[in-house]
């Protein structure tokens, strides 16, 4: 596959004439390098004016999807569905496109779109389709390195509304997870597109998570969720270490496993609920047993944070609730700004409603004692459908993808 040109729908609207200023940190991976989706950021806004933060500028021709950002080397990165095409798409800090290259066909089934976010590593890009086309490509170029397609390689089968992982990196390996008969979860050369280590199947199909790596009790793992249970890998062998059920209706299992201190949280919606699984190390054997369960707390797809203690997201009917990380005792429950993802960034969170006619984003205080919403606003109409792409904080900026649409607002404090 050869460098894609710069289509010719792609425009750019500047909001105002600015001169970007490139944050110190970066956001490189989907939910950041630790999967915790905490960003760095300090000095940030601790209210939003009257209409919210300043548009710095919003840019147009992405493609359809519901992919996030990543943001590396002075170079914003996405993708979306265009022309039957998976396109991913490169933009420099003042929203000035790039370049464009193609990543094989594009998922038109149900929900049609992009789901992966690209992951940056140095001067190369990393992507995976809705139906399984890994891609390599020049992270400044877009000029394709290598390529394979991780469901025929390991002989997966599609899921119900496609393939949603964002591949994640372990030094020299890129870490993605199929699940199919002859592998669940791989690790692949980054540098070569060759498998480094294959681990064996699990009977199950894929979830529509991203993997996370974790450390404990002197063994490094891959964590993730297939359609059917939560899985452990040891990440330098490729053992399969664990298979811990967890199944929800339609097997929509979404979330980063979100690991803390040996004990393992997971959430699915459709009333399926939330758990805490401890781990249990010995040598290279781990066991994992459950420590409680809560069916009110169903996150869907929009992700949780965990805060002092405290697990912050909203359920499947769309409420904000605040969870006890030890116990999964409610602290709360409240209606919030409505059903959708968040992220986390100077002590706060950054809520945004996944609705079409809503498109609310909000400035959330954590606490244990109650929902407290600072600030909100609503993103410029345009996007089409509704918005699962979760927003990023990163260098003072707020990133905000709807459809076809991205914006960027300037959060940063006087």
């Amino acid at each position: 596959m050869t460098l894609r040109p710069l289509l010719a729908t792609l425009a750019l609207v500047l909001a105002a004439s600015v001169t970007p200023a490139v944050g110190a940190a970066d956001w490189p991976v989907f939910h950041g390098p630790d999967g915790s989706n905490k960003s760095p950021d300090t000095g940030l806004l601790k209210e939003w004016p009257e209409g919210g933060p300043k548009l710095i500028w919003q840019a147009e021709g992405l493609g359809e999807g519901f992919s996030s950002v990543t943001v590396a080397n002075g170079m914003v990165y996405t993708a979306g569905n265009k022309d039957e095409k998976t396109i991913v798409t490169a933009l420099d800090m003042a929203g000035k496109p790039v370049w464009q290259a193609a990543n094989g066909g594009a998922w038109t089934k149900d929900h049609p779109g992009t789901r992966s976010t690209p992951t940056i590593d140095g001067d190369r890009l990393y992507h995976e389709s809705p139906i399984g086309n890994l891609i390599c490509l020049n992270a400044k170029t877009g000029e394709e390195v290598w390529s394979l397609n991780i469901l025929k390689e390991f002989e997966g089968e599609n899921i119900i509304w496609a393939l949603a992982e964002s591949p994640i990196i372990d030094g020299d390996r890129l870490i993605c997870c199929p699940f199919g008969k002859k592998a669940s979860v791989v690790a692949i050369d980054k540098m070569t597109g060759k498998v480094v280590w294959a681990a064996e199947g699990t009977g199950d199909k894929a979830g529509y998570g991203t993997p996370v790596l974790v450390e404990y009790g002197g063994l490094r793992m891959v964590l993730t969720m297939n359609q059917k249970a939560v899985v452990g890998v040891d990440a330098d062998s490729g053992t399969l270490l664990f298979r811990f059920p967890h199944e929800t209706k339609y097997d929509v299992n979404a979330l980063i496993p979100l690991f803390h201190e040996g004990q393992v949280f997971v959430s699915s919606g459709y009333g399926a609920g939330s758990q805490l699984i401890k781990l249990s190390v010995n040598g290279k054997n781990v066991s994992a047993e459950q420590v409680w369960e809560n069916k009110k707390f169903d996150n869907h797809h929009g992700g949780v944070i965990l805060v002092d203690g405290y697990v912050y997201g909203t359920n499947f009917r769309g409420q904000w609730m605040c969870l006890d990380w030890k116990s999964g005792e409610v602290k709360w429950t409240d209606k919030g700004i409505g059903k959708g993802s968040l992220t986390y960034a100077d002590g706060l969170l950054y809520g945004f409603n996944e609705r079409e006619n809503d498109r609310t984003v909000g400035l959330i205080k954590p606490s244990p004692d109650g929902y407290e919403l600072i600030s909100q606003f609503q993103i410029p109409e345009g996007g089409k459908g509704n918005s699962w792409a979760h927003p990023v904080v990163i260098g003072g900026r707020l990133y905000v993808r709807h459809g076809d649409f991205l914006f960027v607002f300037d959060v940063k404090a006087d």
